[in-house]
């Protein structure tokens, strides 16, 4: 059965300075973590991305310390599929071993703003009538599929706010995604990073 489980994973980021960062680095379910110092490279700088999902009433945190790239520092966005929708928010500090503060989570769009999006979560394409009613500032159609060596390749498809989609600039040969502001096509030699969280949220998500 699939269920929304929650997300996580690392940054990578351009610093303000040509000084390589020494971060920490962690994982956590709660609102602070602590972990190991690693050596960002040169144009990195430390960051923390907090990921809030909510199924059915139950909500599930991870917060996420590591280097991140500077362009992504203070974004906020949020991606609801049926079983579940999923807020992060990104903040950052430049210092070695700093601990950036905890992101503040975009608010909850209850309001309908005209656009509804195919919505659904499978292995065997996502191919699908069901809709979904966006709500807030979701205004763009996503569907992301992911690739993964020696995994089940899996297909997202829901509502997401331009600013996730803005993060969707860099290749990583895994995934594979497209955002449109209308019912998006399946995406095929379009390769581009979600958001390193998001796509992470989504390669643990929904299967238990």
């Amino acid at each position: 059965m699939v269920s929304l489980l929650g997300v996580l994973s690392f940054f990578s980021a351009l610093a303000a300075t040509s000084d390589a960062l020494s971060c920490t680095q962690c994982i956590s379910s709660s609102s602070t973590c602590s972990g190991n110092n690693v050596t960002c490279a040169s144009g990195f700088t430390c960051g923390s991305t907090y990921i809030e999902t909510v199924e059915a009433g139950t909500t599930t945190t991870l917060l996420n310390r590591t280097c991140t790239n500077l362009s992504r520092c203070s974004v906020t966005g949020s991606l609801s599929m049926t079983p579940g929708k999923i807020r992060m928010g990104i903040t950052c500090c430049n210092s070695d071993n700093c601990t950036p503060s905890l992101p503040t989570l975009p608010a909850q769009g209850s309001n309908p703003n005209g656009r509804s999006c195919p919505s659904c979560i499978s292995t065997t394409g996502c191919n699908t009538t069901s809709t979904i009613q966006c709500t807030g500032d979701e205004n763009m159609c996503l569907v992301l599929i992911t690739q993964i060596p020696g995994s089940v390749s899996k297909t997202f498809r829901g509502c997401t706010t331009n600013s996730l989609c803005d993060l969707s600039s860099q290749s990583q040969p895994v995934i594979m995604s497209n955002c449109t502001n209308g019912s998006p096509t399946t995406p095929s030699a379009h390769h581009i990073i979600l958001t390193p969280p998001i796509v992470c949220l989504l390669l643990l998500i929904f299967l238990r």
